[in-house]
């Protein structure tokens, strides 16, 4: 009869620790409905935003770049989609591997268009006979059909594009400043350096030693080739001491300058 009232206590606390909460009905259905309306906003204005695209816009300074070549590589991936399903990333891709394009920026224009920012290339030189490098050294053309008279010749074994065209953007800023210009600059197979200059002379520089040879040059024999540009047919930077004048026909030369020349 004792142990009684202690199971009885014991059922109670049972009881107890196994009740369910009580519910806030109340509460608990204005958050539905909240949901519910955050959603339904979401949806709608997805929809809104979400409309079918009706103009591709073109914006750029355009010398060698038709915007009807861009707007038709553009409505490939737009005819039939939306503003928001559309691949961005994807269409830069296609418009900048048009030729002349440098970089595409391609944006959504709401409520239903595309725009699609343009840069060209800007060409520092030609490459060989028809190819075209930009102002990184990169090929960006192979067989240009219009080329600019003004632009100099770069040629070199395949795969050097790139350092040639680094060589030619150190130099012709310095012969600039001098007062003469770069038109022609090659690196043969032997890895040997050759350019020249607007004034028809050909300076040799070798296969070593590039850097300090053409600092000679520009601050000794080029004084002594600027007076008679006209009668020198090349200036030979490969000597230990010094350099050697080659000169046109006809023309009688002076005494030599430097020593012996060295084939390096």
């Amino acid at each position: 009869m004792l142990n009684r009232p202690k199971n009885r206590r014991k059922h109670k606390a049972e009881r107890k620790r196994w009740k369910l909460p009580r519910i806030n009905w109340r509460r608990f259905g204005v958050a539905v409905a909240v949901i519910g309306a955050l959603g339904l906003c979401a949806a709608a204005a997805r929809w809104l935003l979400d409309q079918p695209i009706e103009s591709v816009v073109v914006v750029g300074r355009f010398q060698h770049v038709l915007p009807a070549d861009i707007e038709r590589a553009v409505k490939t991936y737009t005819r039939g989609a939306s503003v928001l399903n559309i691949d961005l990333k994807r269409i830069r891709r296609t418009v900048e591997a048009i030729q002349w394009v440098d970089k595409a920026s391609i944006r959504r224009s709401w409520p239903r268009g595309v725009e699609v920012t343009i840069v060209e290339q800007v060409a520092a030189a030609r490459w060989r006979e028809s190819g075209l490098l930009n102002t990184r050294g990169e090929l960006f053309v192979s067989a240009a059909r219009f080329i600019p008279p003004e632009l100099p010749q770069l040629s070199g074994p395949d795969g050097t594009e790139s350092e040639v065209a680094h060589r030619y953007l150190a130099i012709q800023g310095r012969l600039i400043e001098a007062g003469t210009r770069l038109v022609a600059l090659r690196l043969d197979a032997r890895g040997a350096w050759e350019l020249d200059l607007d004034n028809g002379v050909t300076v040799r520089l070798g296969r070593s030693q590039i850097d300090e040879r053409f600092e000679t040059f520009m601050t000794s024999a080029l004084k002594f080739v600027g007076p008679r540009a006209g009668d020198i047919a090349y200036v030979d930077m490969r000597y230990a001491n010094g350099f050697a004048v080659g000169w046109r026909r006809d023309v009688p030369p002076p005494k030599a300058a430097g020593g012996d020349a060295r084939n390096v």
